[in-house]
């Protein structure tokens, strides 16, 4: 006998799925995006052009704040893969478009905040919008079990970095604003997980395989903005988002929620998977270690600098 297609899955996870997104417009909550920003202190940038010392945020936030809105900004190439990869009928269409219109409140508020607050280059952001919407977002292979495994740790690791980044704005606006994203991405991180969950129990191996791709290939979707890498490195100095976090609050939490080290009945390709994730996990945990080590001794020699500085 064949193995089920995706859509055939799909089709079998249906009640799963509107199961799900019944108890996600039970409990979500509707928020107004003006509500979030200070317009009062908002000037008119013809009449006082922006100049870098009017952004009041530290260094390193400001690089996160601005790659995650760069990041919510490519939400209609992420609309088409998930539309494309659950359809647009039923109660997975359901979920695809209050999915849709959840996140697009994001950008529209934090490029709010950052405008009226002037937290960042306007016309330098512009630039990188326009550069990181040209480019889109897309994945290979991005059938749907593998689509629902990638955005479980996707929007985990979304919120992880809203949250961390208001923590680092040190700014009351700031933080409220970006808990308030950061919880939005948490109930669809539930939603995500909870499907996957559902496909473990309907077809635990082919699941497990999906999931140790995922993993071990990860990628958050801000790759395509201009300097990622250099702005993902400070922003991992700064704690903000680095391995450490990646393995500790992000992986190994949906990993455990998903039962995934006790899972039964699984082929021999899917315990050759779930083997994969164990090594790849050690393999994090060490290079999370390395990282960390090597921040601390950076962090180190610049506080030397400056003492041996505020001798001279």
């Amino acid at each position: 006998m064949s193995s089920p297609t995706d859509l055939d899955l799909l089709r079998e996870l249906e009640p799963v799925a509107e199961a799900n997104v019944n108890r996600h417009l039970s409990v979500a909550q509707e928020w107004m995006p003006h509500e979030y920003v200070p317009w009062s202190l908002g000037r008119d940038f013809d009449v006082l052009p922006w100049e870098p010392g009017q952004s009041e945020l530290p260094a390193a936030a400001r690089i996160a704040f601005e790659l995650n809105l760069l990041t919510e900004d490519n939400l209609p190439s992420y609309h088409r893969l998930i539309a494309e990869g659950f359809g647009k009928e039923g109660a997975w269409g359901t979920w695809v478009h209050r999915w849709t219109a959840e996140e697009g409140r994001h950008a529209i508020a934090m490029r709010d905040y950052l405008m009226v607050t002037r937290g960042a280059d306007p016309i330098g952001l512009e630039r990188d919008r326009m550069f990181a919407m040209s480019q889109g977002f897309d994945r290979e292979e991005a059938f749907a079990l593998r689509e629902m495994a990638y955005v479980s740790f996707q929007e985990l690791a979304t919120r992880v970095s809203h949250r961390n980044t208001g923590r680092a704005c040190a700014e009351p606006f700031a933080e409220k604003l970006l808990t308030r994203v950061a919880t939005d991405e948490n109930l669809h991180m539930i939603f995500y997980r909870n499907m996957v969950a559902a496909a473990l129990e309907l077809e635990p191996s082919r699941t497990v395989r999906a999931i140790r791709d995922e993993i071990l290939d990860f990628q958050m979707p801000g790759v395509g903005i201009r300097d990622f890498r250099r702005k993902a490195i400070q922003i991992a100095r700064a704690g903000i988002y680095n391995l450490r976090i990646h393995h500790d609050d992000v992986v190994t939490p949906i990993l455990r929620q998903w039962r995934f080290f006790e899972l039964d009945g699984l082929d021999a390709d899917g315990e050759q998977a779930r083997d994969d994730v164990a090594a790849f996990l050690a393999g994090l945990d060490a290079a999370a270690t390395q990282q960390q080590e090597k921040l601390d001794r950076t962090v180190a020699r610049a506080e030397r600098r400056s003492e041996a500085l505020a001798s001279a």
